[in-house]
């Protein structure tokens, strides 16, 4: 693939920020540095009160009003204002990459991913994504996020998101799906797009490999979740009845795209609603036909744990 050519297919960046004047530069000009050079910048600011949107005018004004351009946010939180790029129909690409304000992309990002997803015809919903660097506010490396080694499936996303969505470009087939039923009710704008483009049938990929450096900061909406402590979090978090909640809210979700699902998956789908709704041993008995599953085995253990105090 010649990088950069544009017979290779556009990239929309979907970029959004709020009081991000402290790292922004670092991520846009980590942009400008990419070796895939057909992209443009789509900004949804959500209200920043800081030097923000002056940074990203001024980059606009380097960059051109036909490479860059700013909206409003919808100010009802980092999901929503992902939905809203999602959702706008004047935002046209073959592809499209969500990012963050305080990452670094390496120099290769867009390249590697757009090389992957190329392999699929236009019309299957294709998903890379992968694992990320842990920088501090410095930007000094401290760490990498989990290696996740089983497959991505269906199966895998009913009950676990499985990439950050700053590592996450697709193709135009998975935004069309996604334009019509992402919401602020949404946990993740990552977790949701791992749920549809496998659910749907469609292809993911999960790269080994780190091509964003993930900036650990106190102003992080969302951290790593890395390591024992965050895991014994999540713990916590799903004994008291967060995976339940969750999975009510995706469930609902995923009705609103049963037709386009392949047999095989709604069987799956079948015997997961019946887990949640059956006596411990058909609990138990359906779960484990449905084929559901976690990326780690601390993490299987939790699920049964939460399986067997009915909290799945």
């Amino acid at each position: 693939m010649t990088v950069g050519n544009e017979t290779n297919g556009k990239v929309a960046i979907l970029l959004c920020t709020y009081q991000g004047e402290r790292y922004l530069t670092e991520q846009i000009d980590s942009i400008v540095s990419q070796t895939y050079d057909n992209w443009v910048i789509y900004a949804s600011d959500d209200g920043s009160q800081d030097r923000t949107l002056g940074i990203l005018r001024a980059y606009q004004t380097k960059l051109g009003a036909d490479r860059f351009f700013i909206f409003p946010g919808p100010q009802q939180g980092y999901a929503s204002n992902f939905a809203s790029l999602v959702k706008n129909q004047s935002i046209v690409a073959d592809y499209y990459a969500f990012c963050d304000q305080d990452d670094i992309w390496s120099a290769d990002k867009l390249c590697v991913a757009i090389q992957w997803l190329t392999e699929h015809a236009v019309d299957t919903p294709a998903l890379y994504c992968g694992r990320t660097a842990l920088i501090n506010e410095l930007g000094v490396k401290i760490g990498n996020s989990p290696l996740f080694k089983y497959p991505p499936s269906f199966e895998n996303a009913l009950v676990q998101s499985l990439a950050g969505g700053n590592t996450m470009v697709f193709n135009h087939a998975l935004k069309v799906i996604a334009s019509t039923t992402v919401s602020s009710e949404m946990i993740s704008h990552d977790w949701w797009f791992y749920i549809l483009a496998t659910a749907c049938g469609g292809r993911v990929y999960y790269d080994c490999e780190s091509h964003v450096s993930y900036r650990q900061h106190s102003a992080n909406v969302i951290g790593a979740n890395a390591g024992f402590i965050a895991g014994l979090a999540r713990l916590r978090k799903m004994l008291r009845g967060r995976l339940s909640e969750w999975n009510n809210r995706n469930l609902e979700a995923i009705q609103l795209i049963r037709e386009r699902m392949p047999p095989s998956n709604l069987l799956v789908l079948e015997d997961f609603e019946k887990a949640r709704c059956s006596p411990l041993l058909k609990r138990c008995f359906f779960l484990l036909r449905s084929g559901v599953y976690r990326q780690t085995l601390q993490g299987n253990l939790a699920l049964w744990v939460a399986v067997f105090l009915n909290r799945i």
